[in-house]
């Protein structure tokens, strides 16, 4: 074994989490000897990110992944902001030690990687095209909102029950990202793909964001959620013979970039949606 990496979760309601078996499997393929520890941070009536995190150095860790609700909070408690953090706002990646903690976004790339295997043959140069409806404007869509600017697609829609919220992710990106005005079933005809970034679907959230009859034919769906994995949304999709991507890729994607970002070596991408499939399917 070469040397060891010790590497937190921090969040909310956490426990159920597929994150420490994904890495640690992997890192034992790759020849480290990893541990990854979830902190479940709910029914604390206050929280200090900055003594956990710093509990963790003192422990010796090299890195906590931050989930729901502290992506945006952990930034008053990082020194250094990677790029793509810069842009959002928000992270879910800590690098410890060396006496600075740099955070990092790997939804962005994990979404982004994942969408451009599934879309790869819909390539027009180094860009996508056409118009993508993203449904959902929470902190998981600031991340698949930078992808989908990243990757090209003009327009990019959002549409939120909570108007707040697409304008504040609207403010997020001046110039290149548009609200719906509020009209999901206006937008839903016009997309050449949706994104669904809502907790519509989850276990505990049963049922479908918005109604799929109304996608056009041949309107590819991209899905976040991933437990489960097929949801009522991507069902009803490939019932109508859509082109879907479920939430695995962005699962799969975002872990594949942290243990890149926190070990420095190269995972192997198709080993660990193997593995994240067998997981999903055990659990």
């Amino acid at each position: 074994m070469s040397r060891g990496y010790r590497v937190a979760l921090l969040g909310n309601g956490i426990k159920p989490s597929l994150s420490p078996a994904l890495h640690m499997a992997e890192a034992r393929r790759l020849g480290l000897d990893y541990e990854y520890r979830t902190v479940d941070l709910s029914g604390r009536r206050e929280v200090d990110l900055g003594a956990e995190l710093q509990r963790l150095e003192d422990a010796g860790f090299d890195a906590a992944n931050v989930t729901h609700p502290f992506k945006q909070a952990v930034l008053d408690h990082v020194a250094d902001l990677s790029p793509v953090v810069r842009r959002l706002g928000s992270a879910n990646l800590v690098l410890l030690g060396g006496g600075r903690r740099t955070a990092h976004n790997t939804d962005v790339t994990g979404f982004r990687a994942a969408l451009e295997g599934f879309l790869g043959g819909r390539r027009s140069g180094d860009r996508f095209g056409g118009t993508v409806l993203q449904v959902g404007a929470g902190g998981a869509g600031l991340a698949t909102a930078s992808a989908l600017l990243d990757l090209g697609f003009d327009p990019v829609v959002v549409h939120d029950v909570v108007p707040a919220a697409v304008e504040a992710m609207v403010d997020r990106f001046p110039g290149t990202l548009r609200g719906s005005g509020g009209s999901l079933d206006a937008w839903l005809p016009r997309a050449d793909g949706v994104v669904h970034v809502t907790p519509v679907g989850m276990a505990e959230h049963p049922g479908v964001a918005f109604d799929v009859d109304r996608l056009g034919p041949g309107t590819w769906v991209a899905e976040v959620v991933y437990r489960p994995l097929e949801t009522e949304l991507l069902r009803r999709a490939r019932a109508r013979g859509l082109p879907t991507l479920d939430g695995g890729g962005m699962a799969v994607g975002q872990a594949v970039e942290s243990l890149r970002l926190i070990t420095g070596l190269e995972p192997d991408v198709d080993r660990m949606h193997a593995h994240f499939n067998q997981l999903v399917t055990e659990g």
